[in-house]
């Protein structure tokens, strides 16, 4: 409501003479934090004076009950309905069976949609805005440091109102996002029925890959392979099929068709030739809804109106420019070039474009994928299992026993639907939940190095919850840093297995970092410029974000891969499943990998589980507050970049001598 200054100006005298001129500060902010967010419906001029006269708390100990109360009270609210949520989404996130009709509408019922407008109607938000201060992103980075844990949580609490979206309006958002994860979840290639350009099946017969993740790690596990080159370039033609919408609409999620890929064509298991009907642009026509439901929010959000600008201002609080800049920092990094020349030279052929992929480089990365399956089925047939013996888990990366039974008794692990994630929990004492997939015949490595990596997850959710002083404080700054986490278990997962030494640890290890990390750097730039074009093109139809979405791919890739790899024109960063369910997600992976290292960097002389905790124990301040106070710098790719280039040096001086 447009309250004029002179009206503010009264209000604010008033509080000031009934408080002392030494809370004037307090008082301009609250006051005006409110008024900007009051509304006809929520009374006129003199009802907003004399709540303000009602509710403004100068006394130090009253306020600090005030307080508690928000904090102990959104802490029950937030986390009983959270557990309600998990409850409703379970059959679409864990693998129990068909799905019944209703489980869709089950998770489509958001309970969180009408907390932030219950809490103006009822004037708790007024409470909090008047009472406590937001502050901008500018000084929370620069300024946050000096901050006391106290006020942090403060500003946490005032940023929970920031934004008056009206619950039907979040309803619809989560429907749509809901119905993406639905589209995403289900969308599995029968590998087994796929055929070579000779009609020769390649894979086992049961073999079940989600895209993209599954048919991108058994591409990554054929490069132990002798004979994995025609498997990874059939499963590059599928890619590239998903991509294109080439893919037949009846081979998505069937076990009962055979797919030559190369010819498009398809049969049934008897050699009956099927009629091969494309998707029909449904891939993009998901991204497509997710955006409309984005653009429902953007009026409510005057600050930050676009999903853009809430990613960045708000959620990660990084400024776009900032995250690209680092993004194209690694992209444009010279010593990619030597480190695609080295492996070119171990793979003895020119490159391709699904060999951004490539595993040799790591410890670990000459060892056969079905060695390792073997391995982790026989150690976990089970998703118990690996719940009964993650305490070992943990103690093999450095927790005590006692902590490590501590963080197993607050994570269950449940059989994954999709590819594998983490969900938290949102009170105390309540359990995270770790998914991952899990085949009849027990765990394979693609299950576990997944698990790893949600493991790294959740050991941060427990931590950064039942560890945390202030409940508002609880979580990381923003996803990239609990992607940072999991990369660094994920990171280990051959050591828990006890194969590393096996293989022997190589001088080569930071090479496949940066390499992995200018893979998702790409990714994220897509993910950057595909938003940004959806707004350019807010009336756009399905089919030409089709060919948006693959020219920019492929220019991306004619810009910083194709120099390298020397193949131009690839969309294959357009696989991405996150690209069309996630909302501008995978920015935080590609930050996340730089955190990772400048952790790892950190950890080198230290133990992972001592300092995790120290991490963890930060909350979610801002992104550059926390990790100045985690490893004593900036986010930063310069490390990573820099010990890539003493690595090539050093192999160079090896060849040489």
């Amino acid at each position: 409501m447009n309250f004029s200054d002179k009206q503010l100006s009264e209000i604010i005298q008033q509080l000031v003479g009934q408080h002392s001129e030494e809370q004037r500060q307090r008082i301009e902010t609250g006051v005006r934090q409110a008024a900007q967010r009051w509304r006809e419906s929520d009374g006129d001029f003199p009802a907003f004076a004399e709540f303000c006269g009602q509710h403004f708390v100068s006394d130090s100990a009253l306020l600090d009950e005030v307080f508690t109360r928000f904090q102990r009270n959104l802490e029950s609210l937030m986390g009983n309905l959270h557990k309600a949520y998990r409850q409703f989404n379970w059959p679409l996130h864990v693998d129990t069976g068909d799905l019944l009709k209703v489980d869709q509408l089950f998770a489509n019922f958001d309970m969180f949609a009408h907390v932030v407008s219950d809490m103006f109607a009822t004037k708790l938000a007024f409470v909090a805005l008047l009472n406590f201060p937001l502050e901008t992103l500018e000084n929370k980075s620069r300024d946050g440091e000096n901050w006391s844990r106290r006020k942090w949580a403060e500003i946490r609490l005032a940023e929970l109102f920031a934004d008056r979206v009206p619950g039907e309006v979040k309803q619809k958002h989560t429907t749509a996002y809901t119905a993406a994860e639905e589209y995403v979840y289900h969308y599995n290639i029968y590998a087994g029925n796929l055929r070579d350009a000779d009609g020769k099946p390649l894979f086992p017969e049961t073999l079940k890959l989600i895209s993209h993740w599954g048919l991108r790690d058994e591409i990554k596990g054929q490069y132990a392979n002798p004979d994995g080159l025609e498997k990874q370039e059939l499963l590059h033609t599928v890619m590239e099929r998903i991509i294109a919408q080439e893919i037949p609409r009846q081979v998505v999620d069937n076990p009962k068709v055979v797919w030559h890929p190369h010819s498009n064509a398809l049969f049934d298991p008897h050699g009956k030739q099927l009629d091969a009907a494309p998707e029909a642009n449904a891939r993009y026509e998901t991204l497509l809804k997710t955006f409309h439901a984005e653009q429902l929010i953007d009026p409510y959000t005057p600050d930050t109106p676009s999903l853009i600008d809430r990613r960045f201002q708000q959620n990660r609080e990084i400024l776009e420019d900032e995250v690209e800049a680092v993004l194209i920092e690694v992209l444009s990094a010279p010593v990619l070039k030597n480190i695609a020349q080295l492996i070119s030279q171990r793979l003895k052929r020119d490159l391709q474009p699904f060999d951004i992929w490539y595993t040799g480089l790591k410890s670990g990365g000459d060892i056969r994928e079905d060695e390792l399956d073997e391995l982790v089925s026989k150690r976990y047939p089970n998703v118990d299992a690996f719940q009964k013996k993650m305490d070992g888990v943990l103690e093999s990366l450095g927790f005590t026993a006692s902590r490590a039974k501590y963080l197993q008794n607050y994570i269950a692990v449940d059989a994954s639907r999709g590819a594998g994630h983490a969900l938290g929990a949102k009170m105390r004492w309540d359990k995270a939940h770790l998914r991952t997939r899990v085949p009849r015949g027990g765990m394979d490595y693609k299950g576990f190095n997944t698990a790893m990596h949600e493991l790294g997850h959740t050991v941060e959710q427990v931590f950064t919850l039942n560890d945390i002083d202030f409940y508002t404080l609880e979580g990381v700054p923003n996803t990239a840093f609990t992607e940072a986490f999991a990369f660094v278990f994920q990171g280990r997962d051959l050591d828990v297995l006890g194969k590393t030494a096996a293989s022997a640890k190589n001088d080569t290890a930071v090479l496949h970092e940066l390499w992995q990390t200018a893979e998702i750097a790409g990714v994220s730039l897509l993910d950057m410029r595909i938003w940004r074009w959806l707004y350019a093109n807010p009336g756009a139809d399905a089919a030409a974000l089709k060919t948006a979405v693959i020219e920019l791919a492929t220019n991306i890739w004619n810009e910083f891969f194709a120099p390298n790899f020397g193949v131009k024109d690839s969309p294959l960063l357009a696989i991405y499943s996150h690209i069309f369910y996630c909302g501008m997600y995978i920015p935080d992976y590609a930050i996340g990998h730089i955190i990772a290292y400048q952790i790892n960097h950190f950890l080198r002389d230290k133990n992972l589980a001592i300092e995790m905790e120290r991490m963890c124990k930060l909350g979610r301040i801002a992104p550059q507050v926390w990790i100045r106070q985690a490893v004593g710098e900036a986010v930063s790719a310069k490390p990573m970049i820099a010990d890539a280039e003493t690595a090539i040096a050093a192999l160079k001086q090896q060849t040489n001598a």
